[in-house]
């Protein structure tokens, strides 16, 4: 008999080494995220993937599936804890949806919708952020950043040039570029490197292109965000 465990009274089967994300995303159910890319090796840094196993709360991300375990993932402190998180998100950093090229692809706008955070109740800091477009074919506008460490993962993991890494800690922490200059036209980052394709938001974009699909056709305009299925695929293909 295969092994399984209970996710909001749904039936969910695991293989040996299969998180409690691995296998709900298998089979279907959707777990609110935004640093987990199943490409790379979990994270655990977003804390948006909380859930409660055996009335414990756990990442999803990096927490090992166990048969006939108890997860409770769509209960009402649940979402209100996520909807925190994401109302910190966006007040630390300057994201102005309305006219933002990955608006209605936005993975960070897309699970705001999802949990019900439709504004945001806390104050703005306004940080003063640059946009970096040193580059010839990529720009980062680090006022997106959500420090995802995606594209840090990426450019170690996949593209072996450590183009990237956070620096400082707590409200400090912030995205540098490993560069003599901190510039990213003068750091190995090439356009075509994985890196240039993860981030879940419009911190780095691609020069030469932009509001290319028109609104109603994005990605999460067509189907939420928790219908999508592999959100990091169809987020990869859609950032070309």
């Amino acid at each position: 008999m295969s092994r399984h465990f209970v996710i909001d009274g749904q039936r969910v089967p695991f293989e040996e080494g299969e998180t409690v994300m691995d296998a709900a995303l298998a089979a279907g159910v959707y777990i609110p995220h935004l640093c987990h890319n199943p490409e790379f090796q979990p994270h655990g840094s977003c804390r948006l993937c909380m859930v409660t196993v055996n009335g414990r709360h756990s990442a999803a991300c990096i927490t090992p599936a166990a048969d006939g375990a108890e997860v409770e993932n769509n209960s009402d402190t649940l979402m209100a804890q996520r909807r925190t998180l994401l109302q910190m998100l966006f007040v630390e950093g300057n994201h102005q949806c309305p006219a933002c090229e990955k608006s209605g692809a936005c993975q960070l706008q897309a699970v705001a919708y999802y949990c019900g955070m439709l504004a945001p109740e806390l104050t703005h800091l306004y940080p003063k952020r640059e946009v970096d477009a040193s580059h010839p074919d990529v720009a980062i506008d680090f006022n997106r950043c959500i420090l995802c460490e995606l594209c840090v993962r990426a450019s170690r993991d996949v593209d072996g040039k450590d183009v990237f890494a956070i620096s400082g800690r707590g409200i400090g922490a912030h995205l540098v570029v490993n560069s003599e200059s901190g510039k990213l036209g003068d750091s190995l980052f090439d356009a075509g490197d994985k890196a240039a394709h993860v981030c879940p938001v419009g911190a780095i974009l691609f020069k030469h292109r932009g509001y290319d699909v028109p609104i109603g056709e994005r990605l999460y305009d067509l189907e939420p965000i928790s219908r999508v299925g592999d959100v990091a695929a169809q987020e990869e293909d859609y950032n070309g």
